[in-house]
């Protein structure tokens, strides 16, 4: 299936994505915050990821700040981006679209919907 990088600083909720994307056949790499998402991408800039899905609200730095950092990098702007956020307020998900992402997620959410929104998002990026 596909190679996933997720950044939740909530460790409950990214061993919940983890395990649920992982259980769909999805190779999945964890980071906790923004940084570490944007240090993995580049560090995996010769076999990039499928999809980066990640929080809005993350410690070290926001889910915004390392989306707008992944797009504006020539080794990881073609890595789609999604936001996995429980702030659903339309300027939130404006403001995520703005930097990037392709599509915003909101928490809570079902794991089979999670699986079924990866995978639609998944077939339109490819």
């Amino acid at each position: 299936m596909a190679k996933i990088l997720i950044a939740e600083d909530e460790q409950d909720i990214r061993d919940l994505i983890s395990f649920t994307l992982q259980f769909a056949g999805h190779e999945v790499i964890s980071t906790a915050n923004g940084q570490e998402v944007y240090d993995a991408a580049l560090a995996m800039k010769e076999n990039p990821p499928d999809l980066i899905l990640m929080d809005v609200r993350m410690p070290r730095m926001t889910g915004y700040e390392a989306c707008q950092r992944i797009k504006n990098d020539v080794n990881t702007s073609q890595i789609p981006v999604v936001f996995l956020s429980a702030k659903g307020q339309e300027g939130e998900v404006k403001t995520g679209l703005q930097m990037g992402a392709l599509d915003y997620i909101l928490k809570p959410f079902a794991p089979d919907q999670l699986v079924a929104r990866v995978q639609e998002i998944l077939e339109k990026s490819s």
